[in-house]
């Protein structure tokens, strides 16, 4: 059994915004897989889903991100999971938009529901995918910008993306990490 999960922050307010690219990027996959994320546990929203002889949970915290890894934690004590069945999927500022990056572990970079996660499971250990999301301008405030909708100009761009990193989510699932981040990475 795999966890993914789409970090984001719940409520309309935050829908279609930068930071909320996990929870775009689960909601694809759960589309994929002929699911939908709708069930309540875990401090969020779940659902659980199949692809091949492969069990899935797909899983948003509604903690806000900040506080994902009390989702997380749950989620991973409920079905049994170590850290390495788990992959985190959130924005990264750092990175052009739209571009993948994938990782076995790694430190949290700023992320803080990255970073929450680790503190709540103990280890760094767990695979994480960033979506670039692009940086603001020098004069912007960046909390601000990942909290504002994607520009209509942006869209096409993140859509692709958000498909990209859905198709990476399953190539983790069925071929492991080192098949998904040669594939997807760069």
């Amino acid at each position: 059994m795999h966890l993914v999960v789409g970090l984001g922050n719940p409520g309309r307010r935050y829908q279609g915004t930068r930071h909320n690219v996990g929870f775009l990027v689960v909601d694809r996959l759960a589309g994929k897989l002929g699911a939908e994320v709708s069930r309540r546990g875990f401090e969020g929203a779940y659902t659980e889903a199949r692809d091949g002889e492969h069990r899935l949970v797909l899983l948003e915290p509604h903690t806000y991100m900040n506080l994902s890894g009390q989702s997380v934690r749950a989620a991973t004590d409920w079905f049994k999971l170590t850290p390495d069945a788990v992959m985190a999927v959130c924005d990264d500022i750092h990175l052009e938009p739209g571009k993948l990056r994938i990782r076995r572990k790694g430190s949290s970079g700023g992320q803080k529901g990255l970073e929450s996660i680790g503190q709540h499971l103990g280890t760094e250990e767990f695979s994480r995918l960033r979506v670039g999301v692009g940086a603001p301008e020098l004069s912007v405030d960046w909390a601000r910008w990942v909290l504002e909708p994607f520009a209509e100009a942006e869209r096409a761009g993140i859509d692709e993306a958000v498909d990209r990193a859905a198709e990476a989510v399953l190539a983790w699932v069925r071929d492991g990490i080192e098949a998904c981040m040669n594939r997807f990475n760069g």
